[in-house]
């Protein structure tokens, strides 16, 4: 079976660009038309986040996403319904990145099949413990052709780097700090030397920069170490001032690409 993320990085080698947002911000309802427009101005993947109320990774920024989208009533059932009806209207691929709690309370096997049936593409599910996903997930997420990525940070010992390689479908999401989420001007030189041993890896997946990357800037570092970048808290700010979202999301993504 194809899997758009798979097809993706087989066709493009460099310059990723994955743009991550929380599901029902800034309004309930505006978790697809996001999307399309994000389409529209060039990003060549997204990630929607299933809000949580406990958020531990994330930086205040998508925190308060999160609150507000709770507080609007978003929930699992409501995402994987909006999932439904915007798969027909964009080609991209569609992660869906959250935590566990929300998915076991609605039920792992559950979330997972509504998930493929609905055109998910793949997962990241960053508190899912490797050897919970090998011995309970792993045979159910490869039967539903969904991608499965893990997170490395520049803590990861180069045992546990090789086993995540090695047990990914999708791609490798590269913490670029061992901090929350959040904008940062330009990459420190440590940070660097962390993307250069892991180019120096030779890894069999690729890997996106994710945390930080907020300007064109720390993109285009992004995409000179890695095969592209993640950018979620930046574009959540964003969203949050915005006055007419499709000006303003292809505005953003415009300066970022410079």
């Amino acid at each position: 079976m194809k899997n758009r993320i798979t097809e993706l990085f087989a066709a493009k080698k460099k310059d990723i660009l994955s743009v991550f947002y929380t599901a029902g911000f800034p309004i309930q309802n505006d978790t697809a038309a996001i999307a399309v427009q994000l389409e529209a101005a060039g990003v060549d993947m997204i990630e929607i986040g299933i809000p949580f109320s406990d958020p531990i990774a994330d930086g205040p920024t998508i925190q308060e996403s999160n609150k507000i989208a709770l507080d609007q009533g978003m929930n699992v059932g409501l995402l994987l319904n909006q999932i439904r009806e915007l798969r027909p209207q964009i080609k991209m691929p569609i992660v869906l990145m959250g935590y566990l709690n929300p998915v076991m309370q609605y039920g792992i096997e559950k979330f997972c099949k509504e998930a493929s049936q609905a055109g998910v593409d793949g997962l990241i599910l960053p508190d899912l413990p490797l050897d919970e996903y090998v011995k309970h997930y792993k045979e159910l997420t490869d039967s539903l052709n969904l991608s499965i990525s893990f997170l490395i940070s520049p803590t990861t010992s180069e045992a546990r780097i090789r086993q995540i390689d090695s047990l990914s479908t999708g791609f490798i999401y590269a913490v670029s700090s061992s901090s929350t989420t959040g904008a940062k001007s330009e990459f420190s030189a440590e940070q660097q030397l962390y993307f250069k041993k892991l180019q120096a890896m030779h890894l069999k997946h690729p890997f996106l920069i994710g945390f930080g990357i907020s300007n064109h800037t720390t993109y285009a570092q992004a995409c000179e170490q890695g095969a592209g970048a993640i950018v979620g808290s930046s574009f959540i700010t964003c969203l949050k001032n915005s006055k007419d979202l499709k000006t303003d999301i292809h505005q953003f993504v415009k300066s970022l690409k410079g």
